[in-house]
């Protein structure tokens, strides 16, 4: 253990797994945004063929599941294990949509973090002799989300300038012991940060605390400076997150500035469609991952990138007894060699 293990927090792989295939979907919102071409299917319907917004969502990560399956040439018999999970209650948007696969199940929550979560626990996984190949998902619906953690839509609350929007998009990741990469090469779990946020609808300032926490973590511990990745890619801090992470790293004598990137500013318009502080929900990151940024590490124009997807954890009972929201970031340093220095 002491040979994987890097300083106090991070976990260096012996065996990297590769990201051998992936798939994204999304919904409406997301075919009118600037990375609309990077999903493999877009659906002008919100509800995917189902009868609720619930059922949507389960409907939308079985569609990626089955895309990610058809672009690997595999079977679900194929698949060892599923990481998996999403915004609703007991994780059953992901149970829902892998019931008829037969592969065993492991349903995760890190709200907006579960696409790094899974990651992190797959690789882990197949680094461990434990499986050869295994898949790693997550979605999020706007409209789900939307009932469960704040109003009924049909009830037109306004929403505050810290508001962001939660994506209609899935994505997933077949992940093996054999490929050309790129490869997960550490991964650094984060813990919970309390920054004593009490607004929901603030989730970039609960979360950046805990985004600074892991990524200071993960360089401390590996001994790398923020330029040795071609971006720091967090999720989903927005805007005002986003702002709030840069100016704490330097305080930390870290400036991220010209590698950081952050997935809620990159899957919408803020100028021509109405997000507020930009995109969140599991599916953001995952589907800007797998359609953004994962083709530039295969192409080579990306070299390595730490993904840093975060989380806010709360539910509507934690926020109505006036609870924090608390802050979560896993770090999943991907890269195109499986020997980095």
């Amino acid at each position: 253990m002491s040979k994987k293990r890097v300083g106090k927090q991070t976990l260096r792989l012996q065996n990297p797994p590769c990201i051998a295939y992936s798939a994204s979907v999304g919904g409406k919102m997301e075919a009118d945004g600037p990375l609309a071409g990077s999903f493999d299917f877009l659906s002008a319907d919100s509800y995917f063929g189902a009868k609720s917004w619930e059922s949507a969502e389960s409907a939308m990560l079985k569609k990626c599941f089955d895309l990610v399956l058809d672009k690997a040439g595999l079977t679900a018999e194929d698949i060892q294990f599923i990481f998996t999970g999403d915004l609703l209650n007991q994780c059953v948007g992901s149970e829902y949509a892998v019931r008829e696969s037969g592969v065993p199940l492991f349903g995760l929550f890190g709200a907006c973090a579960t696409m790094s979560e899974s990651l992190a626990l797959a690789a882990m996984t197949l680094d461990g002799g434990f499986a050869e190949t295994v898949c790693a998902m997550t979605a999020s619906h706007y409209c789900s989300a939307e009932r469960q953690f704040r109003l009924p839509l049909a009830y037109g609350g306004q929403r505050t300038p810290t508001a962001q929007w939660t994506a209609t998009a899935a994505g997933a990741l077949i992940i093996t012991n054999a490929g050309e990469g790129p490869y997960i090469t550490h991964v650094t779990p984060g813990k919970i940060v309390d920054a004593g946020i009490r607004d929901a609808a603030n989730m970039g300032s609960a979360m950046a605390p805990a985004a600074l926490e892991t990524i200071c973590a993960h360089l401390a511990d590996t001994g790398r400076a923020p330029d040795y990745y071609d971006r720091i890619v967090t999720g989903d801090l927005g805007l005002v997150g986003h702002r709030i992470l840069l100016e704490l790293a330097l305080g930390q004598g870290y400036d991220l500035g010209p590698v950081s990137a952050d997935c809620g500013m990159l899957l919408f318009d803020r100028e021509t469609q109405d997000v507020h502080a930009g995109g969140s929900g599991c599916g953001c990151s995952a589907s800007v991952l797998v359609g953004h940024f994962l083709p530039k590490l295969k192409n080579g124009e990306l070299k390595r990138l730490l993904f840093c997807a975060t989380g806010a954890l709360m539910s509507p009972t934690t926020a109505m007894q006036g609870e924090s929201v608390l802050g979560i970031c896993h770090a999943v340093a991907i890269e195109n060699t499986k020997d980095p220095v």
